[in-house]
């Protein structure tokens, strides 16, 4: 099976010193559906910014499909991966296809003019994540699902390999949450895309993940399959505070449950 990232002794710091990752090592198989989960602060989002190439390690190395990241060109990067950031906030007033054809950018000849056949796949992408219906809306006036669909569509216009995710559920509500993680899920399956996506939510991770990356402070914990990253002493350590892991009653996946105070006894 290809590997679609590969991450060796990866890291970076910020200008001032202050260490954000710390020797990472790790593989995202091909067509996989990856989730990287931790605490605020470990570093989850300079990871994947680091992965798509917008920050420049410190050290270590990234390979991407077998060759090394720095390799690329900033536009045979944006060929292979797609990155959807956690802040959602347009203030752009373009209208949703416009929108969704930027996604075609690094496709475009010298004049940047769309084709028949871009004007096609941005279509095509629309009505994979069900906006179509949104076409001649502004971006901006779009509800935080629909802009979050909108965005995932102009990922999808790049024809990407490889699709960053950061966060993408925070700001939704249990339905549409849900119906974001059939998407990547659908995505994975119908696209043959590598899906990578940062997650706060350990259960959704649990339930979606063909694998997980643990991190903290900057440093890897533990990465595999959700049952085997998902244990009571691992998480406990790791998010400090009591925790309650047992199988969700759903089927073969573990569920974490936080333990409020008031049940702990003393």
């Amino acid at each position: 099976m290809q590997t679609a990232i590969s991450a060796e002794n990866l890291s970076y710091a910020y200008p001032d010193g202050t260490r954000v990752l710390e020797d990472l090592c790790f593989d995202v198989e091909a067509g996989s559906f990856f989730i990287i989960i931790g605490p605020n602060g470990s570093g989850k989002t300079t990871l994947v910014k680091t992965v798509a190439g917008l920050l420049r390690p410190g050290g270590g190395r990234i390979d991407v499909l077998g060759r090394p990241l720095a390799s690329y060109s900033r536009r045979a990067v944006a060929r292979r991966i797609a990155y959807v950031s956690q802040q959602t906030s347009v203030d752009f007033p373009f209208r949703v296809t416009d929108a969704v054809l930027m996604g075609r950018a690094p496709h475009l000849g010298t004049f940047g003019i769309e084709s028949a056949r871009d004007r096609e796949l941005a279509g095509q992408a629309m009505a994979f994540t069900e906006v179509e219906h949104l076409a001649g809306r502004r971006i901006d006036q779009l509800s935080g699902g629909e802009r979050q669909r909108a965005l995932i569509a102009r990922a999808i216009c790049q024809e990407p390999e490889i699709i960053l995710l950061d966060e993408p559920t925070a700001a939704l509500d249990i339905a549409h949450q849900l119906r974001m993680m059939d998407l990547m899920e659908k995505m994975k399956h119908e696209k043959k895309v590598t899906v990578i996506m940062v997650s706060h939510d350990i259960n959704l991770a649990a339930m979606y993940a063909d694998q997980l990356m643990l991190i903290h402070k900057g440093g890897l914990v533990k990465c595999g399959p959700p049952g085997e990253v998902l244990s009571y002493d691992t998480l406990e350590a790791v998010y400090g505070c009591r925790l309650l892991v047992d199988e969700n009653p759903l089927g073969d996946m573990v569920r974490v449950t936080p333990v409020p105070g008031r049940y702990i006894l003393s």
